[in-house]
């Protein structure tokens, strides 16, 4: 069975691994960060409704996860904001209730928890993972390009109801953009917020892979510790790199496929590639100069290597 909604699954940072369910079209969100690496959003919007096909994603986990793979997580991510899919809860339950040995992740820009039926349908995950970049407005906007009506302090206020209401764990992720949100100013109040939000885990982040505007940089490792330093003893951490994995085993036969899905969701290098997929290098690099060969992707080069994308 050929997967459209399913990718993976990947080494996950944070995660382990990760099987990825990606229930919107790329790129519909309700930011445009300037660090996003799946790209520019081209649906910027707040519209919640079924974006792909709630019955086919079904379709497909009964698929795989009927072969029991072995997973850390099943993580609604992907190529947006996977809450402005009205059918999350749906897929959620599902899950929970014909494959309960499975623990769930989401991954969120946190913008729509301030919605009750939004707070409802994912209360049941065992991970929830959103993002806070910024406390100020102004230093909030210029990172992550909110659709209109969305405010960061709102954004504080439904963190801390949905962990008082949630009985799971939550990781907050900050990402780091160097003399935007790393102000002496700007970490003072998101330290406040955090404290208030009371995360199991805070996690810093800096820019990995190309993100969508090329005046963002990554922090050095040196600088992170300082922003690690500064907001202890609250539990922080930096986000390390992808652990080694073992032989990663795949029910998908169509490497070339496999490849390209991964790429289409995220710009990788070969040994990003290698490490997800479990194969060499050099058998990984036949199948990127196909692709190279068929213009279904292309580089970019950045200081980490070699980036393909997709087209």
């Amino acid at each position: 069975m050929k997967y459209k909604h399913l990718f993976g699954p990947v080494p996950s940072r944070r995660l382990g691994m990760s099987l990825g369910v990606d229930l919107v079209p790329h790129k519909v969100c309700t930011f445009n960060c300037v660090y996003c690496e799946v790209g520019k959003t081209t649906n910027h919007t707040l519209e919640r409704k079924e974006y792909v096909p709630i019955v086919e994603v079904l379709d497909e986990l009964s698929h795989y996860l009927s072969q029991e793979p072995v997973l850390d997580f099943i993580t609604f991510s992907g190529a947006g904001e996977p809450t402005l899919n009205s059918g999350i809860g749906e897929v959620a339950e599902f899950i929970k209730e014909n494959y309960p040995k499975y623990k769930l992740a989401l991954l969120t820009n946190s913008s729509l928890l301030g919605q009750e039926e939004v707070r409802n349908e994912v209360i049941n995950v065992d991970l929830i993972l959103p993002s806070l970049d910024a406390v100020s407005q102004d230093v909030f906007v210029k990172i992550n390009q909110p659709q209109e009506g969305i405010f960061s302090e709102k954004i504080i206020e439904s963190l801390i109801r949905f962990n008082q209401e949630f009985s799971g764990e939550m990781w907050l992720e900050v990402f780091i953009v160097p003399a935007v949100n790393d102000t002496k100013s700007e970490l003072k109040l998101m330290k406040k917020a955090i404290k208030q939000i009371k995360p199991a885990k805070i996690q810093l982040n800096t820019l990995d892979r190309p993100g969508t505007e090329n005046w963002v940089q990554p922090k050095t490792e040196k600088e992170l510790k300082k922003i690690l330093k500064f907001f202890k003893p609250l539990p922080v951490e930096i986000i390390a790199k992808f652990r080694t994995h073992g032989q990663f085993f795949s029910f998908n036969e169509d490497i070339e496929n496999q490849i390209f899905e991964t790429i289409r969701r995220r710009p990788c290098t070969s040994a990003d590639l290698s490490e997800m997929l479990g194969l060499p290098e050099s058998e990984i690099n036949k199948y990127l100069k196909e692709l190279l060969i068929l213009k279904k992707i292309f580089t970019e080069s950045r200081e980490r290597g070699v980036f393909y994308r997709a087209l």
